[in-house]
């Protein structure tokens, strides 16, 4: 039987244990020492491995986030922790024209092995500004690696390979996912890794492509399915960039259907450049054009029936499906 553990708890274990391993390894961010970590998940570090590796920084994300990149230059292997992903807009430069493009525009002379960890999403009723989803933003950039973590295992084992990756990684924890709980697969930790997709539930039906925080909704959505008849594979895209093209497609090409669900806005969302990869390379596989569900083209409200009104949910996973099984092949 596996450890019984939260998602928040196995980031922790993660950053242990690659503090533990490579002196290289530091953490820095904004509340990350004395408080515990703005989510809770570096409690206790400071204790365990002093001030030199669990670093509080100022309230300045263009200067930590640069600074990190300044590290991983000189030798180091930092992971910088930024409070929300709409803080990271602060440091875009850093990330977008440095880190991203350094081993190009160097000739490949210069890698930036820079790990930034961030929380991203809605569901907590903190308005409009903290509420974001811009993981597309940044699987649009080539020179990162970009990636969703939605189980313990990943997010226990995903923090490992980034920090080998030679090139920056950015980690996005939806901050729904914190307190979830369940036991710990070791196993699948092992056999962890940062290039493929995951099937988390078999179906032959509907492929529901999902990742981070809509994967429960999206699995819950498919014990409702079942209910009905209808048997849907969730898909777990989990590396946003580079995407997993051949995991996708092994899942449409066997169940000939597939609906997206992304929290991300409708508009320019990832969900967008998935089904246009399903319909350039698996077309003639498909029984109906693939449809997606995201959020609504708004601002996230404060109030928690707007927003969850304006978030994908399970009733509208599971009303995409019913129309697209209605749809005549």
């Amino acid at each position: 039987m596996g450890q019984r553990l939260s998602y928040r708890d196995a980031l922790r274990e993660g950053l242990r244990e690659a503090l533990k391993v490579d002196p290289r390894v530091f953490l820095m961010g904004e509340d990350v020492g004395r408080y515990g970590g703005s989510y809770a998940v570096s409690k206790g570090l400071l204790d365990e491995f002093g001030p030199e590796r669990i670093r509080d920084t100022p309230l300045s994300e263009l200067g930590f986030v640069g600074m990190g990149v300044g590290a991983a230059l000189g030798g180091m292997r930092p992971i910088v922790e930024i409070m929300t992903v709409n803080f990271s807009l602060l440091a875009l430069d850093p990330i977008v024209n440095t880190a991203a493009m350094l081993h190009h525009m160097s000739g490949g002379q210069f890698s930036v092995p820079l790990v930034i960890r961030m929380a991203t999403g809605a569901g907590r009723q903190v308005a409009a500004q903290h509420s974001n989803s811009f993981e597309a933003w940044y699987a649009h950039v080539p020179g990162l690696r970009v990636l969703a973590p939605a189980t313990l295992e990943d997010a226990r084992g995903m923090l490992k390979l980034a920090l080998i990756d030679p090139d920056p990684v950015i980690i996005f924890e939806h901050a729904q996912l914190y307190n979830l709980t369940g036991e710990l697969s070791e196993s699948e930790v092992l056999s962890m890794d940062i290039c493929t997709s995951k099937v988390r539930r078999v179906g032959v039906d509907v492929s529901l492509i999902t990742h981070g925080g809509s994967l429960p909704k999206a699995l819950k959505a498919a014990d409702e399915l079942a209910c009905m008849g209808v048997s849907a594979e969730v898909l777990d895209l989990r590396v946003l960039r580079p995407l997993d093209d051949a995991g996708i497609l092994a899942s449409v090409r066997k169940c000939h259907r597939a609906v997206l669900v992304s929290e991300g806005w409708r508009s320019g969302n990832l969900a967008a450049e998935v089904m246009t990869r399903i319909h350039e390379q698996a077309y003639a596989e498909l029984i109906s054009p693939v449809v997606r569900v995201c959020s609504e083209e708004v601002p996230i409200p404060y109030a928690r029936h707007l927003e969850e009104a304006a978030l994908p949910q399970v009733p509208k996973i599971v009303a995409a499906v019913q129309t697209l099984m209605r749809r005549p092949s």
